[in-house]
């Protein structure tokens, strides 16, 4: 994500009001009518209909009449320097970059709304626009300048503070200071008062000329920053100019980076194809930025170096909650989550949340009665279960009213991840703030699993978009469901991640189950556990090696009775740690490899639930992979018992897979029989 590290590009949104007579206690009273005339409001209009939908009516008398009763809101101040020639600040002018109001316009004392026409000049860095109007004010004004202005004189700030209207602040001209990035020009300190909405407005001297436009304020001391006018006027004509150091950061990881965001236009354009331009040239430096971090240290990226190790050798997690890998700061990646509520549906369906950073990660299990395909296929009815959990909502004060529906999205289309992953990324409006709601969706067996972010500022969309686009390849999640909602989900064949493609699947109810791939085969009948369409199965996937390349397949694979029991049985795949992993790691494998306890076919009892563990054989003499076969069953059971109902599943479990290779297949793509 873009991190500014001069001067801000967003400002703070306030409620608009009208325009109150200017007031200012030592300016001379003769300069008002020509300041009043000059100046304005930069203004933005409220959307004319809202697509979200609320819990209970709005308690819009809570908010004070003038800004419930305006039909813009106020965003920044603009002031005249000539016949049709404006100026304000640049990151006012780009308030409007993809925006759900209205296009920024200009608007006098008298309440008449003045649209853009022209932009005539441009400055990213030095945070200017200069531009023009369809049709200017009748009451034609403009503010004479002063490009040589002395220190320590009498200086007023001239803006809309606070969206309150344009007020005149006076002050000092205290000092000079060089821009942050190269000290290319020197920035305006002053005392006089400014606030959110000042932006964009002049810095007048005691003869009410304009010697600065106000640009932002010190964030560790009582003053205030202007661009000197002189760098406005002796700016290039007809161009718009792209120069500002950023700092780009990936989420994930700690590392940043700093790159240049330079580019240059003819001008002039309409506000909308400037808009356009920019857009363009933004988008394309944000990807660039994205590439550029995550191939900055390829040995230390997972799935590469010392720091994946750990996940890479780490058994498959069986948690329908996902994760996201983040690398730390000593460099390990780790699954990342921080559990969250979960909120019942009914009708067996819940809405699991986490959370990892900004962003929610959830796991919705979809109510009975609900088809794979009306789910997977409607946008609205997967905002309408998300929303459930209440994380959107719309202050009023101290008053947080529900968002019960988002409408239609604005945006919905297909990102496929390193893995071959199919997601569902939906961008829903919020416009009363301006800002989007985004969730990635993965299909799985039982529903879905994702991320949301909320909010996303409109004019970010792109960089945040492709942020979570990227996060995508550091998720994992186990896939899980009831037999019968694997039917239902393995038809929609488009949507099934490739690690699916050649495994087979055969459910005969109250006969027998069967699971195939290139790596292990078993079966089990009804002797060994009930087989029915409300027997749970869930594939664990985790990220290893296999012929030289890291993949992401199924490593566990688990079949309960039902998906609130304690019988189950389960086949696992271990990996043998890497010489750096000892520890657990180490020991684990041991046990394993010398069949030590638990790993000895010996049924133990574990809180009421008998468990009992073979290891199935190797096609390897000296193996690097391992198979081990689990089954637990409730209640007390003789270890005669446990063992010939272990010998049944083990009996009909083949690893196909070795250190060097998979073994010959006869396996057909994805193949489902029930």
């Amino acid at each position: 994500m873009l991190r500014i590290t001069s001067c801000l590009l967003a400002i703070l949104v306030l409620g608009p009001a009208m325009m109150p007579q200017l007031v200012a206690a030592t300016l001379n009273p003769s300069l008002l009518p020509q300041v009043e005339a000059a100046t304005f409001e930069v203004v933005a209009a409220k959307p004319a209909h809202d697509p979200l939908t609320y819990a209970r009516p709005l308690p819009l008398d809570l908010i004070p009449y003038q800004q419930r009763t305006d039909k813009y809101y106020s965003i920044g101040t603009a002031f005249a320097i000539g016949p049709n020639r404006y100026v304000t600040a640049g990151h006012v002018l780009l308030a409007g970059l993809n925006s759900l109001w209205g296009p920024p316009a200009l608007r006098d004392d008298n309440g008449r709304v003045y649209t853009i026409a022209r932009v005539e000049k441009f400055s990213l860095r030095k945070d200017f626009a200069v531009f023009s109007l369809v049709k200017p004010p009748a009451r034609s004004a403009t503010l004479p300048v002063n490009t040589h202005p002395a220190l320590n004189q009498t200086v007023y700030a001239v803006g809309n503070a606070l969206g309150t209207g344009v007020v005149i602040r006076d002050g000092l001209y205290t000092s000079n200071t060089p821009e942050q990035q190269d000290g290319e020009w020197k920035w305006m300190r002053f005392s006089a008062a400014a606030s959110p909405g000042n932006s964009g407005g002049p810095l007048l001297d005691k003869s009410g000329k304009v010697i600065g436009v106000v640009l932002m304020k010190s964030p560790n001391e009582n003053l205030n920053y202007a661009l000197p006018i002189s760098e406005v006027l002796n700016a290039p004509p007809h161009l718009a100019v792209v120069n500002r150091r950023m700092m780009y950061q990936f989420d994930l990881i700690d590392s940043t980076q700093t790159g240049t965001f330079k580019a240059k236009f003819a001008l002039p354009e309409s506000l909308a194809d400037f808009y356009a331009t920019f857009l363009r040239l933004a988008r394309s430096f944000e990807d660039s930025q994205l590439k550029s971090l995550l191939a900055k240290h390829p040995d230390k990226m997972f799935p590469n170096g010392s720091g994946s190790e750990r996940e890479l050798h780490s058994v498959a997690s069986l948690d329908s909650l996902p994760v996201l890998l983040v690398r730390d700061n000593t460099g390990v990646w780790g699954r990342a989550v921080k559990q969250g509520r979960t909120i019942q549906l009914g009708k067996n369906g819940y809405l699991a949340s986490g959370a990892v950073g900004r962003d929610m990660l959830f796991h919705l299990r979809k109510p009975d009665g609900l088809p794979a395909a009306k789910l997977y296929g409607s946008p609205k009815t997967l905002a309408h279960l998300l929303l459930k959990s209440g994380f959107a909502y719309r202050n009023f004060g101290s008053d947080h009213i529900k968002v019960t529906s988002l409408g239609k999205p604005m945006l919905v289309k297909t990102h496929t991840d390193r893995w071959q992953r199919h997601w569902q990324v939906m961008i829903w409006a919020i416009p009363f703030a301006n800002s989007e709601l985004m969730v990635l969706a993965l299909p799985v067996p039982d529903g879905y699993v994702g991320i949301v972010r909320m909010p996303v500022p409109a004019a970010r969309q792109h960089d945040y978009l492709i942020n979570l686009e990227a996060m995508t390849d550091f998720f994992n999640v186990a896939y899980d469901g009831t037999l019968a909602q694997w039917k239902d989900y393995l038809e929609q064949e488009k949507l099934l991640p490739a690690a699916l493609k050649h495994i087979r699947i055969d459910a005969d109810y109250n006969r027998n189950f069967h699971y195939a791939s290139p790596r292990v085969h078993f079966s089990f009948t009804t002797a060994v556990q009930k087989i029915a369409p409300d027997s749970d199965l869930t594939l664990g996937f985790s990220f290893f090696r296999s012929h030289g390349k890291v993949v992401w397949g199924v490593s566990d694979i688990y079949v309960s009775t039902s998906f609130y029991d304690n019988d189950w049985i389960n086949v696992e795949r271990h990996v043998k740690p890497s010489p750096d992993l000892g520890g657990s790691f180490k020991s684990n494998w041991n046990d394993i490899a010398h069949h030590r306890h638990p790993f000895d076919g010996v049924a133990r009892n574990d809180d009421d639930v008998m468990k009992i563990t073979g290891v199935v054989a190797s096609p390897d003499k000296d193996p690097s992979v391992l198979y081990t076969a689990f089954y637990a069953r409730s209640g007390e059971h003789p270890q005669k018992m446990m063992k010939s109902r272990l010998d049944l599943l083990m009996k009909h479990l083949k690893v196909t897979e070795s250190g060097k290779c998979l073994l010959a297949s006869r396996l057909h793509p994805l193949q489902v029989h029930w």
